[in-house]
């Protein structure tokens, strides 16, 4: 049970919560696909869209079949993501594509993203060991 003292309240301590707050709500909220999930999604020959929202660089280190579409480019990249079929995005660790995610759907309205739970890092741990990381 949490208890909150309000006399001794600090401003940062309710922006911490409000932050761990909002985090909490997007884990809760937000779709998402394992890295198994993907993998039976790909051999299954299913029809979704990929998204690899990392920087060419990375992309250049490793890759799993996604379209790289680099974060920073996602605002006036928008027509190129489906919105008919699930579209599954990925980073490297998850985060990344989360906020991609949280900006697609408060501002195009889209209803059909899945976060890659762990992003490529889990791919490469728990699908392709032999899968360079960084």
């Amino acid at each position: 049970m949490l208890v909150i003292d309000y006399k001794t309240l600090q401003y940062h301590d309710f922006y911490k919560m409000n932050l761990h707050y909002i985090w909490l709500t997007k884990r809760l909220i937000m779709k998402t696909k394992t890295v198994q999930e993907l993998k039976q999604l790909i051999d299954d020959k299913a029809d979704f869209q990929l998204i690899d929202v990392r920087e060419p660089h990375e992309f250049d280190i490793c890759e799993i079949g996604g379209e790289l579409i680099p974060m920073g480019e996602i605002p006036e990249s928008v027509t190129k993501i489906d919105r008919e079929k699930p579209v599954i995005v990925h980073c490297r660790s998850g985060k990344r594509s989360a906020n991609v995610i949280q900006y697609l759907e408060q501002n195009h309205r889209f209803d059909n993203l899945y976060n890659l739970e762990g992003g490529i890092l889990a791919w490469a741990d728990e699908i392709d060991p032999t899968m360079s990381k960084y």
